[in-house]
């Protein structure tokens, strides 16, 4: 049996004074990037689809409840142009390159 808790938990409130700078989005904060020369917008998110991604800067799968971070285009870029990376992946996107060695018609292994 684990001990029981004496202290009284605090329960904070955010407030919009206290939000980040990104816009909220169900959870999740959209931010605005710059990669190869432009603007993406990059937004976090929790990994709750229930389904497979694969993270362009690792070649990985991104399994479902994972989080990970979606970025698109913020200039034309539409929903084909979502890309979903491991968080990791993203910071460290300028100093890797793509480990892509398969076309899309390829099969995965």
């Amino acid at each position: 049996m684990s001990p029981r808790r004496n202290q009284q938990r605090k329960w904070i409130t955010a407030t919009a004074a206290d939000e980040p700078t990104g816009t909220p989005l169900g959870g999740s904060l959209r931010r605005t990037e710059d990669y190869r020369g432009e603007d993406w917008v990059v937004q976090t998110v929790a990994g709750t689809a229930g389904r497979h991604y694969r993270c362009p800067g690792c070649d990985q799968e991104i399994p479902p409840g994972v989080g990970h971070v979606v970025a698109w285009p913020a200039h034309g870029g539409g929903v084909d142009d979502r890309r979903h990376w491991h968080r990791a992946c993203w910071t460290a996107r300028e100093r890797r390159t793509s480990n892509l060695q398969r076309g899309r018609g390829a099969p995965r292994y």
